[in-house]
């Protein structure tokens, strides 16, 4: 929902935490989940790693806006339902986020989130939306080569963002 924005990324932020540049993570050099490309993208210019480091939530909550939560139609989406996609898209992108939301509820999954899309969110009942969306996220992640690395970090990530949403919803 629309007034859950500011609640949804103070919470996004927690879990990305400050700089890091790991040489195995592809995202290289990142600060507040930023990556150095997304940073780069968004003001226009290249920027170094000082810039990067400087980075405060104020910087990077209209990139989060713009880039996330409006691509996600975190707006439109049930409180809880629109964290979890948020969350999701900050991770493993938008398109990827909105086609896990449709695969969820049954709405053509084709990664832009749309009036047939939220027509299908409104028919299902968002804790069971969270609960299908989130086994679906873990499921991806444990995929991906890079588990080994990261995998008990997203782990933790993918359950506590549950169970954020769920108490959004209560």
């Amino acid at each position: 929902m629309k007034e859950n924005f500011e609640k949804a990324l103070a919470a996004v932020l927690h879990h990305e935490g400050g700089f890091v540049n790991h040489p195995s993570d592809p995202g290289g050099m990142t600060n507040l989940g930023c990556t150095k490309k997304v940073w780069e993208e968004f003001v226009g210019h290249p920027v170094d790693e000082k810039a990067m480091r400087a980075l405060t939530p104020a910087d990077v909550g209209p990139l989060y806006k713009r880039n996330y939560w409006d691509k996600v139609h975190g707006d439109d989406l049930p409180t809880g339902v629109d964290y979890v996609v948020f969350d999701a898209a900050i991770n493993s992108g938008p398109g990827r986020a909105a086609k896990w939301l449709q695969e969820v509820v049954g709405a053509a999954a084709d990664g832009a989130i749309g009036k047939g899309t939220l027509a299908a969110v409104a028919a299902h009942d968002p804790a069971d939306i969270v609960d299908m969306y989130q086994a679906k996220r873990l499921k991806f992640l444990q995929a991906l080569p890079t588990w080994a690395t990261f995998g008990k970090g997203w782990g933790r990530r993918v359950a506590e963002v549950e169970k954020a949403a769920e108490s959004m919803l209560a």
